[in-house]
């Protein structure tokens, strides 16, 4: 048992050293932030979007930004595409491809932007969120694994844990990511 335990805690160390020695990808932590400071600084809002666990990552996103994270100060405006009435509903009625996409439709607008979470960059939902995005002239961060998939090539910004195993050791370093995210955004805001 405790050899699971020292594997798991190896080889998420080993991963999180390769992604902090990998310059282009901090850059892009820093890109991705000014992003977001630059839309809330023009009245827009931030929201985000993921399956899953990267759902509970884009909640975390989120009410960090609207609650507080380290300093005392305004709230951000940042939501989560999570509200299940509205998921159920346009998955009834359009599929689930379309759960994110028809949010952006209705919300999204040029003075806003999101962060677009998907381990593997191919999850449909969200790609289709991006491609709305684009069309309502947001500016979008992507937030990927692997090799980036077909998000990779639509977002603005490109996050992306180069990593080909299990989605759990991307998302440990999604979460470090959300977190300096939010520690930028407050860093250049107040």
């Amino acid at each position: 048992m405790k050899e699971i335990i020292a594997e798991n805690l190896s080889s998420a160390k080993a991963l999180l050293d390769q992604f902090m020695n990998d310059e282009e990808q901090i850059n892009n932590i820093v890109k991705a932030s000014q992003l977001f400071v630059d839309g809330v600084k023009q009245g827009g809002q931030i929201y985000a979007c993921g399956n899953g666990g990267s759902m509970s990552d884009a909640m975390h996103f989120a009410e960090e930004l609207t609650g507080n994270f380290q300093e005392k100060r305004p709230a951000i405006p940042a939501m989560a595409i999570s509200d299940p009435s509205f998921m159920s509903c346009t998955a009834n009625d359009y599929g689930y491809d379309y759960v994110f996409s028809r949010f952006i439709e209705g919300f999204g607008n040029e003075k806003a932007t999101l962060l677009a979470i998907s381990t593997s960059g191919n999850s449909k939902n969200i790609v289709n969120a991006v491609k709305a995005a684009k069309v309502k002239g947001m500016k979008v961060v992507g937030l990927t694994g692997k090799d980036g998939g077909e998000l990779a090539q639509l977002v603005d910004v490109e996050i992306r844990v180069p990593y080909n195993g299990y989605a759990d050791r991307i998302q440990e370093i999604h979460i470090k990511v959300i977190h300096s995210l939010i520690a930028l955004i407050e860093k250049q805001l107040f």
